[in-house]
């Protein structure tokens, strides 16, 4: 197994190969973010306490934090999960991936320095000079501890490149985030031109409203002189049908009380004559004498219903 040992304090970094199962039985059944002691390891090690961080199996598949096995599995990973960089938009897939606890198919193992022992290991102790400085310009002021006052600019950490025809020249990286008279203006100017905008919008916003508010008074006085229009005609038009029904409810009156007086005249008139013709009388009297007798009968046949 091969051990890839980072030493964060001096920025170094020791790649060794550890074929004595002794020393590796130690770190065997230990999962991702345990610590070690560096005695079991080695003398050189004495004193040191290292941070299990990953590593690969022998086919190169990654250690995974949280999948408790010391062998391979197949997981549905989605966007943000480690071991998956998504292609699409919502892509999800299916991938080997080995788990978090240390066994002997492994090929290589991340080791990572947590405390420093008593004497230096060549490769881990020395410290790593910066090739490159910080881009940054608040980085850049921090680690030279300047003040706002400071140019940035002088500060700057180049690297020194020979080119083709042998002349030495530094190359500087194009400061970020730098705050330079020209964009103090740039940044003001657009300030203004927002303000002017945000000013202008107002005015349209207001000017529309009283547009609007005009068109709607408008809208309602046409719609109310459409309604009393209405309303008028409607008026009008019942009183010609209240005068025409008043003539007809007059007329209708004088037409029944003339067949009513012509029905009274017509039945005192039969009345008179009846009086006066003997047989007539006596022809009624016979009648209403058989009713009489008809009714005695249908009593004494249906003595349930007297």
């Amino acid at each position: 197994m091969k051990l890839n040992i980072a030493n964060p304090f001096t920025g170094s970094q020791k790649f060794m190969e550890c074929d004595d199962e002794k020393k590796l039985r130690v770190l065997y059944d230990k999962k991702i973010s345990q610590e070690v002691e560096g005695d079991d390891l080695g003398e050189e090690f004495k004193g040191y306490i290292f941070r299990i961080s990953g590593g690969n199996d022998k086919q190169g598949f990654p250690m995974r934090q949280g999948v408790l096995c010391n062998h391979r599995v197949r997981l549905l990973l989605t966007k943000g999960s480690p071991c998956y960089r998504p292609r699409r938009k919502g892509e999800k897939k299916r991938k080997s991936v080995r788990g978090c606890i240390v066994g002997s198919d492994l090929a290589v193992l991340n080791l990572v320095v947590v405390k420093i022992g008593e004497s230096d290991v060549p490769g881990l102790s020395e410290i790593v000079p910066r090739r490159v400085g910080p881009k940054r310009a608040t980085k850049i002021k921090k680690l030279f501890n300047l003040s706002k006052t400071d140019d940035v600019r002088k500060y700057v950490i180049g690297i020194k490149k020979v080119d083709k025809k042998g002349k030495t020249y530094t190359k500087r990286p194009k400061i970020q985030r730098l705050i330079t008279p020209m964009k103090k203006k740039h940044d003001n100017r657009l300030k203004t031109l927002k303000k002017r905008m945000i000013a202008k919008a107002k005015e349209n916003a207001a000017e529309y409203g009283k547009l609007l508010a005009k068109r709607k008074k408008e809208a309602l006085m046409a719609r109310q002189s459409k309604l009393s229009k209405r309303r008028s005609s409607r008026r009008a038009s019942r009183k010609v049908s209240t005068k025409g029904s008043i003539k007809k409810s007059s007329v209708r009156k004088a037409s029944s009380t003339k067949i009513s007086t012509d029905k009274k005249k017509s039945k005192t008139a039969m009345a008179s004559k009846a009086k006066k013709d003997p047989k007539t009388n006596k022809v009624e009297k016979a009648k209403k004498v058989s009713k009489v007798k008809v009714a005695k009968a249908s009593k004494k046949s249906d003595p349930k219903k007297s």
